[in-house]
């Protein structure tokens, strides 16, 4: 039937075929986008473990919370929430760098209640399970996040 559609033995109006044509392509391009997001949080633990704080963040962080830490990522316009500006996290909680918080933030053990659900990634199950396999994968994570939490410590302004 292909092919007689291709020689023009049957005739198929040229709407159906251009809308099935849209169709399949943004089918194409919605599981090709899906399978690149997924790929940087995959990576393996060896990676990483060269990244310093900076690099992390650029690579986990940036998207959502801006190049500069100042919520103004290429995503944060897409998203339900405000995104944080994390450049002024010591000052919102009286001129001290919460460490702790924000560590349990980042691996996922702590969820900011007036945020409603978790809708940042937890980081560390994803350092963790980059590493999966490899018995000191849950150091390797601890050791990635204490990077990301030393960079926003770096990045805090008045």
């Amino acid at each position: 039937m292909a092919a007689k559609i291709a020689t023009g033995e049957i005739k198929v109006p040229a709407e159906d075929v251009s809308m099935k044509f849209q169709w399949t392509l943004l089918h194409s391009i919605v599981v090709t986008i899906a399978a690149l997001l997924l790929l940087p949080t995959r990576s393996c633990a060896e990676e990483l473990s060269a990244y310093n704080g900076a690099q992390l963040y650029r690579r986990f962080c940036a998207s959502c919370h801006g190049v500069y830490g100042l919520g103004d990522g290429s995503v944060a316009p897409s998203l339900k929430i405000m995104v944080p500006d994390l450049t002024h996290i010591a000052r919102r909680h009286g001129g001290e760098f919460p460490t702790d918080l924000v560590r349990r933030i980042i691996d996922g053990r702590a969820v900011q209640i007036p945020h409603g659900t978790r809708d940042m990634p937890v980081w560390g199950n994803e350092f963790r399970s980059a590493g999966s396999g490899d018995p000191t994968s849950g150091a390797t994570a601890d050791d990635l996040v204490s990077r990301l939490v030393d960079y926003l410590r770096s990045i805090q302004r008045e």
